[in-house]
């Protein structure tokens, strides 16, 4: 299990943990920016960070892990190959959240959703809608890191691996768009 000056010091080595000027994916913007994919490019480290959600998990009796496109993807698998079950991922068509590639949850699995990020947590909602909506039961929602300091409700079991208050404000109140720090940056996968 890592402690939170472990977990920090992975993203930091790995240069997933930024500072700048951000538009989040949710809109908001940010000084600060988690880019989950310069982690998770890093066996050796998404080995270990998966590792912590998977013994938070282990007793669980989890039949499938499931994360959303892109985010998720690695996360799922190496979290599901520590628990040794099968690790899905849903993606977006024509705008929204579906299972493809012959993906399928059936009623009575136990699913786990991951992620990689979350701050406001919508791709979570919406892959956790897909579970419900097969009639398999969520298990619990575990991610990388929760951008919200832990305000994020899911309404099950939450884990994260590291949790950050990392301040965010709506485009209208940004502190450094007020600044004049010029326009926000967009790295991650989704415009």
């Amino acid at each position: 299990m890592l402690n939170k000056e472990e977990a920090t010091q992975i993203f930091l080595d790995s240069g997933a943990l930024m500072e700048g000027h951000f538009k989040l994916t949710s809109g908001r913007h940010s000084n600060r920016y988690m880019q989950c994919a310069q982690v998770l490019k890093y066996p050796q480290f998404t080995e270990k960070l998966a590792a912590h959600i998977a013994e938070k998990y282990a007793g669980e009796k989890i039949d499938f892990v499931i994360g959303p496109a892109m985010g998720g993807i690695i996360v799922s698998y190496e979290v599901a190959r520590q628990l040794k079950v099968p690790g899905i991922f849903c993606e977006r068509q024509d705008g929204q959240m579906v299972l493809r590639r012959g993906f399928e949850l059936k009623p009575g699995h136990r699913v786990l959703v991951v992620e990689d990020v979350v701050t406001t947590g919508g791709s979570v909602v919406e892959v956790i809608d897909i579970v419900r909506q097969s009639g398999a039961e969520v298990a619990g929602v575990a991610v990388l890191v929760d951008r919200s300091g832990g305000m994020v409700d899911f309404g099950v079991r939450k884990e994260a691996v590291l949790t950050m208050d990392i301040e965010s404000w709506e485009q209208a109140d940004c502190p450094l768009c007020k600044a004049g720090n010029g326009e926000a940056v967009k790295p991650g996968s989704r415009n």
